[in-house]
């Protein structure tokens, strides 16, 4: 059911980006999506401490820091005003109003990424990732579901950061947010952490092996071997 309270309202703003990044490049993009509550901050730390070849993009928010949580790790906490005035610069390449607190993803940071040949993961509002997705459409989409609405429910209140309010909230708009799981490449249902991780490596995997991907970190070896990319072929 879409949430009708008015707090909870999303807005997306895309981003003027005179550079995109390039879609030929060797740096991979992937975008993490999920309802709070899904599991997805642990999956993908517990991806990144096991693939040192892929970073984190950390996204900049107006919200305020929970409990544990550091500047510059889990997010860059902004004022209001500092967020509002990087998006008037042209800094973000997407941002999303979500709860009545500002996201924004880091354009320089992923283009460096990118150019570097770095994979690079963002955990995105759904709106975000369409937002990235439409201005590069090689990055990769997956989205984690819960096994069940009821687990969802039990995972937010086990996890202790949330008033009673902002929970209720947060179930309310899962389901608008879970609608939203077949615009992704991939959805992972974490039942079970360490297969959903398996899962969720074995995505990153197969799409370092994608054709067009080789074709562009061994170009030296495709052209070597006479392998035109799929593009070029008569």
């Amino acid at each position: 059911m879409p949430n009708s309270d008015p707090s909870n309202a999303k807005t997306i703003t895309m981003q003027p980006v005179p550079n995109v990044p390039n879609a030929g490049s060797a740096g991979q993009l992937f975008l993490v999506v999920a309802p709070s509550g899904a599991g997805k901050s642990s999956l993908v730390n517990a991806l990144l401490a096991r693939d040192p070849q892929l970073s984190l993009s950390i996204s900049c928010t107006t919200r305020a820091p929970r409990p544990g949580e550091v500047n510059g790790r889990e997010y860059h906490f902004l004022t209001v005003e500092d967020f509002q005035r990087r998006k008037e610069h042209g800094d973000f390449l997407e941002t999303a109003q979500v709860h009545g607190n500002h996201y924004g993803t880091s354009r320089r940071v992923i283009e460096e990424f990118l150019a570097a040949g770095t994979d690079v993961l963002l955990e995105i509002d759904w709106q975000g990732a369409a937002q990235v997705k439409a201005l590069f459409p090689p990055a990769v989409e997956i989205f984690i579901l819960p096994p069940s609405m009821e687990a969802l429910a039990e995972r937010l209140h086990k996890r202790g950061q949330d008033s009673e309010a902002v929970i209720r909230r947060r179930l309310e708009g899962a389901a608008e947010e879970i609608a939203h799981a077949p615009d992704a490449d991939y959805v992972i249902v974490n039942r079970d952490f360490d297969v959903a991780l398996s899962e969720l490596q074995a995505v990153v995997a197969a799409t370092r092996l994608r054709v067009a991907v080789q074709a562009v970190r061994n170009r030296d070896l495709f052209a070597q071997l006479g392998i035109a990319p799929a593009a070029k072929r008569s």
